[in-house]
């Protein structure tokens, strides 16, 4: 296992602490996590605490708002066809099933398209474009893709199809001819936040057209749960408008589940008879339950499955789309597993990877909806700039993931004359290519890395934001701490140091040996016992049963057993004393 840095994040000055542990009447620990996150007086506490509907933009101040509301309206004053095309991700497929779900209840001579990613790739696809074209479409809605489709919009505008882009990517150096652009990323657009992710702007809109169209005020908030998915699935900022548009998300989520989140969640074992059996759910829920389902229709089938489930009105309706979600994601975990294996076994036998400040490894025959999350397995690994290619259609298609710090995408672009495409964020891109020139890319790709990267960036980190005592770690501590979720980038969840640390005789590897499960205690804290688990830490076993004193970096978590509620810590790393 790879030795992690644990940086400690500067504490607040002991003024302003103290001012703000007597505005807000905190502890210090509370007032301390505030401070680290910008959070200084009073006011914008109350804020943090008490998200509001009322802290949402107005949709309008989005350059090109008005332009798209103004065509959607005509073409359906005017009885035109309208096509809403989304990815096949999380964050496409939720946006499709929000605007979808929202125009059909207004309009009947709309549908949607989901491009297949083997046949057809990321993104807008010539071949979407002639489906629009065969069935009579004139206005085709594109949501989480298009920023960098000119050509596909050229070909469109050929073709009598008039393009409205819903993206949160960043846009190239051209822009294409669409009829409207929304986009808080581009340069000329003074929409106050910009963060959002595609679902996010599918939201917007929707805002937008509930206002020109006079309707209920609430009529937007019925979509708002898809919204909380699509942002914790993404991995987008959890500040400003995110956090409050997950935070209500998932609060409708709690109070009625949509038929087809209620048939994935009892998949999950998270649900049953249409209901949560716990009592809210957590953005963790949603990264490891709902996301992963709703994303294997995609890689293992098609992203048009994810929509029909997310749509379904009843509980029956969605039972078939529900049950081939479920088996899909079961079977995408089966190929994850053997392509992590063989990709592994590709490095460990190759001694030049050893050295290298990248990685990139191609195959073939591997699943291409599985390469993505064999990219971030990889990156956990060996903890550098990763690509992980396969064949697709004749050609290279490929996910990229990053480490900390470091811009994959800027890499990338420095190789782009070697690709037929590519796009996505800092942390996160994909790219096709031609098959011969693989070694090439690699090599250039390579040497972009070498001549950026820092050695620090090398080096997995872990952000501790407070030392703590066992004895602190009390249920009235947790539940202060849970008052800042929803919990995210920029918002993460609290990590705690606590030193001297011994084990009490009952730490043992659990699961397949990999886990470490704890039982501590702390000198000086009135011989508390606190459990956890370690996941990936059972290496250190025999270590920690010698009775050799310890650290651990971790988080904590409320665990439910049998009527029993406890707190655990979930060990993140280990140091021991010397």
């Amino acid at each position: 296992m790879l030795q992690k840095r644990w940086n400690h994040k500067t504490l607040p000055e002991d003024q302003a602490l103290q001012d703000l542990m007597r505005g807000i009447n905190a502890s210090a620990a509370l007032a301390s996590l505030l401070l680290q996150r910008g959070i200084t007086d009073f006011e914008r506490a109350k804020s943090f605490f008490n998200p509001s509907l009322k802290h949402l933009h107005n949709p309008f101040l989005m350059k090109d708002m008005e332009k798209a509301v103004t065509r959607i309206s005509e073409a359906i004053e005017n009885g035109e066809k309208i096509l809403v095309y989304g990815d096949y991700d999380v964050d496409g497929t939720t946006a499709v099933s929000l605007l979808y779900g929202f125009l059909i209840e207004h309009y009947e001579n709309v549908s949607y398209y989901i491009p297949d990613r083997y046949a057809e790739g990321y993104g807008v696809s010539m071949q979407g474009i002639d489906f629009a074209y065969d069935n009579g479409v004139t206005l085709m809605i594109a949501l989480d893709c298009g920023i960098k489709a000119i050509n596909q919009v050229d070909y469109a505008n050929e073709k009598g199809i008039d393009f409205i882009i819903c993206d949160h990517h960043l846009p190239g150096k051209s822009l294409p001819k669409a009829f409207a652009i929304l986009n808080p990323l581009q340069s000329d657009c003074e929409y106050p936040y910009k963060s959002l992710c595609g679902c996010g702007i599918g939201f917007k809109l929707v805002q937008a057209l509930s206002l020109t169209w006079d309707l209920d005020k609430e009529e937007p908030l019925k979509y708002i749960d898809l919204v909380a998915i699509a942002s914790a699935s993404d991995i987008v900022p959890m500040t400003g408008e995110n956090r409050v548009l997950t935070y209500f998300g998932m609060k409708l989520m709690e109070k009625t589940l949509r038929p087809g989140l209620a048939q994935l969640l009892e998949g999950a074992g998270l649900a049953q008879d249409g209901a949560l059996i716990k009592k809210e759910l957590t953005v963790t829920d949603v990264v490891f339950k709902i996301g992963p389902r709703i994303n294997a229709a995609g890689r293992m089938k098609h992203g048009s499955l994810a929509v029909d489930l997310l749509i379904s009105k009843t509980q029956k309706q969605a039972e078939v789309p529900a049950a081939d979600v479920n088996q899909k994601n079961t079977d995408r975990r089966e190929v994850d597993l053997q392509t992590l294996d063989a990709a592994l076994e590709m490095i460990q036998s190759n001694n030049e990877m050893q050295s290298t400040k990248s990685t990139m490894l191609f195959a073939p025959h591997w699943h291409k909806g599985v390469i993505g999350i064999a990219a971030s397995r990889i990156q956990d690994h060996y903890y550098r700039p990763t690509i992980i290619l396969t064949e697709s259609n004749g050609k290279a298609s490929g996910s990229a993931r990053s480490v900390l710090g470091f811009d994959v995408h800027a890499a990338i672009e420095k190789c782009s004359d070697l690709l037929t495409s590519f796009g996505g964020h800092p942390a996160a891109a994909g790219m096709t290519l031609e098959l011969n020139l693989i070694d090439e890319f690699r090599t250039r790709f390579e040497k972009a890395v070498s001549e950026t990267i820092t050695d620090d960036q090398l080096i997995p980190s872990i952000e501790v934001d407070l030392e703590v005592n066992l004895d602190q770690l009390t249920m009235n501590f947790f539940n202060q701490i849970q008052r800042m979720a929803p919990f995210g980038p920029n918002n993460m969840t609290p990590v705690f140091v606590t030193h001297n640390l011994k084990d009490t005789g009952r730490s043992k590897c659990v699961g397949d040996g990999s886990h470490l499960k704890f039982e501590v205690t702390q000198d000086g804290a009135d011989h508390k016992a606190f459990g956890g688990i370690g996941f990936g830490l059972g290496e250190h076993e025999k270590e920690v049963q010698k009775g050799r004193r310890f650290s651990l970096a971790y988080s904590l978590e409320k665990n439910e057993y049998r009527g029993q509620t406890s707190l655990q810590i979930m060990v993140k790393d280990i140091r021991f004393n010397d």
